[in-house]
């Protein structure tokens, strides 16, 4: 702590002394005075400049006396120059005027609400994610934006994940660039795959709800539209170098050559990222790079290519554990006086930085290791001779898009993406037989095994590769005898490869039937191939591994295989999606208002490279096309200049994903898949009054039909899949955001949700196991009433910023979530006396701190800015993510009651901190 109130003072201490002139003011729109978020202000001839926070407003520190001319741009407004004297603080504002060409039409591709739009959104402009965001995953930037939860889960790098009122990832559409980036098969988000774009990030929208996204994939929790803009910034670049808890080290560089003649803007980024991790074996090892050009070629045709990507490899912390595991203090409080002594003998402290998922390894061993991220690495490339990650994540996804837009009139313009996105890599994980210990360090052998000890159990790394290397016929482990040939591997580590790529276009075309009346149409189109594989990644002290799973391979020495061979799957998934949409626009006076409604279809394809379909040839297994569709619109009345109200409602007929429709375990197919349906309302309104802007919202989603499946057997003896319906959820809510500064010394910004999110009916239906028996098999899911789990249903953020001295800022930030339902699955709750709700964690609050500060210092044309942020600055212990009544965890000595003792969690990060120094040239 000594440390960081050490950096704040070296940032502070040299401002009282050195404070120097500014300049300081507004940007808004000449014609409605709205703040014109992330416009360039910036004096020319020199490299000074600032960007315009979210209430339009900026701040130039440290100009020297004189007189200068003072320009002011933002993308779609015609630049503003004046000329301003400067002594001491100076303020000069600008209002600009919309141009009839808009240089960029980038945000507009990607949908980006306005104050007229009719949605409740929250905008995160540039200067806010480098005061908060501190080079974690770009979720975490998010918490102060109303019903979003984000977690680092685990605490690997880039495994965070983020639920918007009540619905995880799958159901929010995250966007970079206008292009959908969440997975073709089941619509997660893997942010590790997108580590270093928050450097390159413009700004990000979050849509919460159905949004005003025109695109044909429904966003049911929200959409995060990210912008990367390359003529968003100036001439000129950064080196930021960062260093943090942990062995954090962090080095950034980004060069611009802004807007030249108004024509041609080029942005690059290169990111390079290493540390240890608080967990045990969360190392990271990372690279982010980015490239954006921007080229207009005449008044009605202008270009714009991105490419970027995240070669990545990290250690993960993925199995949550009981509470007592992490903190016999913590647990305490939450446990039963009865059966505390045995619950604690159950479950020994291991301590807070407890990770199942790695073991220490002896230096001696020299085996080698397979895996590759678009070509094969040296196989003696582990991160750390001393250690192995039984969990250890290595990918690289890049994604290039080339936009064009088009101007074929005053009132017709196109606006188009061609993209492709592709990925190599995966993550690792055991196969076979592995020795582990249990607490008390007794091994699972000949005649004990490891689950009958206290938990947690470790892996022991030197034992296996002692079995696999040694030439005995048989080895025991965990009391079972196991046969194997001389050197055979019985346990190894694996890799789960995803090999795929996607290409995709999105096309739209806007007409202005009148100056009142907007039409748009369009279509989205994308086709993806994703092979799915798990190959030998390190044999752990043997010669070779026997797989005898593949019906192809029919010889023994075909069934030995070494490193890279692939074993237990092999697959090969398609995904074919098209989309339409039409949408209309009406602005007549205080009135905006929206209709939109879209169509969409998807069909997946299935092919087994090692199971033979009875022909001599590959399993392949086709799904019928599926349709979907939405509906959704709403409008907006100006009550004046500065307050507002809006509504809107939808309706989404949702296509199943491809887990849903094909197993691709044993390619079962559900020739009858049902689409989830979803219908909600919102109601919201806003009032800004200059040093105090307010908006709040009431929402209603209904989640009807919600996607689960069972496996059947077919007429023909083959698998199926059916689906299973009647659960139904309804998530409801009120949302608010408050900004106030009374002076300009001081802002202060709120947050709050409150939710009531929860299953509406109790489930029942019937199916027929057998489809060649004429007998049904009913099932019954006792779910009425009880809470949607896996996200605070109660969230409040406050803000509090203090401007003391020109170029410096300080904010502490409080987060407060309650009503944490622990996740559970609800074809669990099979049994009608059980009606209690899953278990609810501990309500916790969080403390973070974040400063920057631009140093009275200019070398050259380089200015430098400090910076540090101190996350979980009281050293809260809390609890973020839960799972009730734990398959692998629970205590389970008074039975499974919903209770603490049978919960398995993930406690939040302790406190940590983030410094650096950033070099703007």
């Amino acid at each position: 702590m000594k440390r960081i109130l050490s950096i704040v003072m070296v940032m502070v201490l040299p401002a009282l002394v050195l404070a120097q002139g500014s300049i300081s003011g507004t940007v808004t729109d000449a014609q409605t005075g709205a703040a014109l978020a992330g416009a360039n202000v910036f004096i020319e001839g020199t490299t000074m400049g600032a960007a315009a926070d979210a209430n339009g407003a900026y701040n130039i520190a440290d100009v020297p006396n004189g007189t200068y001319t003072v320009t002011a741009s933002v993308i779609g407004y015609a630049d503003v120059s004046q000329t301003v004297t400067v002594e001491g603080a100076t303020t000069l504002n600008f209002a600009l005027t919309a141009s009839a060409l808009e240089m960029s039409a980038l945000e507009v591709l990607a949908s980006r609400a306005t104050q007229a739009t009719p949605v409740a959104f929250t905008d995160v402009p540039k200067e806010e994610m480098e005061l908060r965001l501190a080079s974690r995953d770009i979720p975490m930037v998010l918490n102060t934006t109303p019903s979003v939860y984000a977690t680092q889960q685990g605490g690997g790098a880039g495994d965070a994940r983020v639920n918007v009122r009540g619905f995880n990832q799958r159901n929010v559409a995250i966007m970079i660039n206008g292009v959908p980036v969440n997975d073709m098969e089941n619509g997660w988000v893997y942010w590790s795959n997108w580590d270093g774009v928050g450097d390159a990030t413009s700004s990000i929208q979050v849509q919460r709800g159905l949004s005003a996204v025109n695109l044909a994939t429904p966003s049911i929790g929200g959409t995060m539209n990210i912008i990367t803009d390359p003529t968003a910034a100036k001439s000129g670049g950064l080196f930021k170098q960062e260093i943090g808890q942990w062995g954090f080290l962090k080095t950034t560089l980004n060069l611009n050559t802004g807007l030249i003649n108004n024509k041609f803007a080029l942005s690059g980024t290169f990111v390079k990222k290493t540390g240890d991790g608080f967990y045990g074996g969360t190392w990271t090892d990372a690279y982010a790079w980015y490239l954006g050009a921007s080229y207009a070629m005449s008044k009605n045709d202008r270009f714009e290519l991105y490419a970027l990507g995240a070669p990545q490899r990290h250690g993960q912390n993925l199995y949550k554990q009981n509470m007592a595991t992490y903190s016999h203090d913590f647990a305490k409080d939450y446990i039963p006086d009865s059966i505390k002594d045995a619950y604690f003998e159950k479950f020994p402290e291991v301590g807070r930085d407890f990770n199942q998922n790695w073991g220490k390894v002896s230096s001696s061993y020299d085996g080698k290791q397979y895996w590759a991220m678009y070509k094969e690495h040296p196989s003696d490339s582990r991160y750390d001779k001393t250690l192995l990650n039984e969990r250890e994540n290595f990918f690289h996804k890049p994604q290039v898009n080339l936009n064009w837009y088009h101007n074929f009139s005053d009132n017709m313009r196109l606006s188009s993406i061609l993209y492709w996105s592709g990925g190599h890599g995966g993550g690792t994980g055991t196969y076979g037989h592995l020795y582990r210990r249990d607490n008390d360090g007794e091994l699972g052998d000949d005649n004990y095994k490891f689950y009958y000890g206290p938990s947690p159990w470790h892996w022991d790394w030197d034992a296996t590769i002692a079995a696999n290397s040694s030439n005995d016929d048989t080895v025991y482990i965990d009391k079972k005898a196991i046969a194997r040939g001389d050197k055979e591997s019985v346990g190894i580590l694996r890799n789960s490869r995803n090999n795929q790529w996607t290409v995709g276009a999105i096309s739209k075309l806007n007409f202005d039937v009148s100056d009142h009346l907007q039409t748009i149409f369009g279509i989205d189109w994308r086709t993806a191939q994703i092979d799915h594989f798990r190959e030998v990644r390190d044999l752990l002290g043997g010669d070779y591994y026997v797989f005898t799973g593949n019906d192809f391979d029919t010889t023994p020495e075909s069934q030995k295989k070494h490193l890279g061979d692939k074993i237990v799957y092999y697959n090969t998934n398609t995904v074919d999606w098209l989309g339409l949409f039409g949408q209309a626009n009406f602005e007549s006076g205080p009135i905006t208002a929206y209709g939109m409604a879209g169509w969409s279809t998807i069909k997946y394809t299935f092919t087994d490279h090692f199971t033979d379909a009875g022909n001599g040839k590959e399993l392949f297994v086709e799904s019928p096309s599926i349709g979907g569709f939405q509906v959704k619109g709403g409008a907006s009345f100006n009550l004046s200049e500065n307050m507002g109200v809006f509504a809107n409602f939808g309706n989404v007929s949702k296509v199943p994903i491809f887990d849903n429709v094909i197993d691709d375990g044993n390619g079962a197919l559900n020739d009858n898949p049902k689409n989830e349906t979803f219908n909600s309302i919102e109601l919201g309104g806003f009032m800004d009054m200059g040093m105090l802007n307010l908006k709040a919202n009431y929402y209603n989603t209904t989640w009807k039909d919600r996607s689960f499946t069972k496996g059947v057997t077919n007429t023909d003896g083959s698998e199926g899949l059916v689906s299973l319906s009647g659960v139904n959820a309804n998530h409801s809510g009120i949302e608010g955001e408050v900004a106030f500064q009374p002076m300009k010394l001081f802002r202060l910004d709120g947050a709050v949700s409150i939710g009531n999110w929860k299953y509406i009916d109790d489930a029942h239906g019937k199916y027929r196991p057998d489809r060649g028996v004429d007998t049904y098999e009913e099932y019954d899911l006792y779910i009425k009433d009880l809470k949607v789990g896996d996200q605070p249903q109660t969230q409040i953020a406050l803000g509090a910023s203090v401007f003391p001295l020109d170029g410096f800022q300080a904010q502490l930030v409080l987060k407060h979530y309650a009503n944490n339902y622990a996740d559970f699955d609800p074809l669990a709750r099979t049994d009608p006396n059980d009606r209690a709700q899953s278990w609810k964690a501990p309500d916790y609050s969080v403390v973070d701190f974040h400063a920057m500060y631009n140093l009275p210092i200019q070398l050259g044309n380089a200015r430098l800015q400090a910076f540090v942020h101190v996350f979980n600055l009281l050293d809260a212990v809390y609890i973020q993510d839960a799972v009730d009544n734990s398959k692998y965890n629970a205590y389970t000595g008074n039975g499974k009651n919903h209770a603490a003792d049978d919960a398995e969690v993930f406690f939040g990060l302790p406190r940590f901190f983030n410094a650096g120094l950033t070099v703007r040239f």
